[in-house]
């Protein structure tokens, strides 16, 4: 009998292989999963001097709608909220960008990682 994973799970998994990749890119990873009332984000790095935010969207293979088509208006306006917070934690003010990576899995392994760099901004 075939084991229902959570979408929990499904995610964990999507995170973890683009940690994998954004490693070795030589990103250093800072954070995951940072939640604030009213937003999250899923991955948090840096490279170069740069902080970057990272959205995830895991799905299975042959999904009705893409990862991609998930980051909409409301979910970008979370995820500027939850960056914004972040920031105003750290020691010094560092130059940000928001990123979207789209994993889509195969038998609960990752097999197609499609990585956005600069997918948005903080414009309102």
């Amino acid at each position: 009998m075939k084991e229902k994973i959570s979408s929990r799970k499904l995610g964990d998994i999507g995170e973890d292989a683009v940690c994998r990749f954004l490693q070795k890119n030589q990103y250093e990873i800072l954070d995951r999963n940072f939640t604030i009332r009213g937003g999250e984000i899923d991955i948090v790095a840096r490279k170069n001097g740069v902080v970057v935010f990272v959205e995830v969207k895991t799905r299975k293979r042959n999904s009705l709608t893409s990862g991609e088509e998930a980051v909409d208006a409301l979910k970008r306006k979370h995820i500027i909220k939850a960056a914004e917070r972040y920031l105003c934690g750290l020691e010094k003010p560092f130059p940000c960008r928001f990123d979207v990576a789209a994993v889509e899995l195969d038998k609960n392994r990752a097999v197609k990682l499609k990585y956005y760099v600069a997918a948005f901004d903080a414009s309102k």
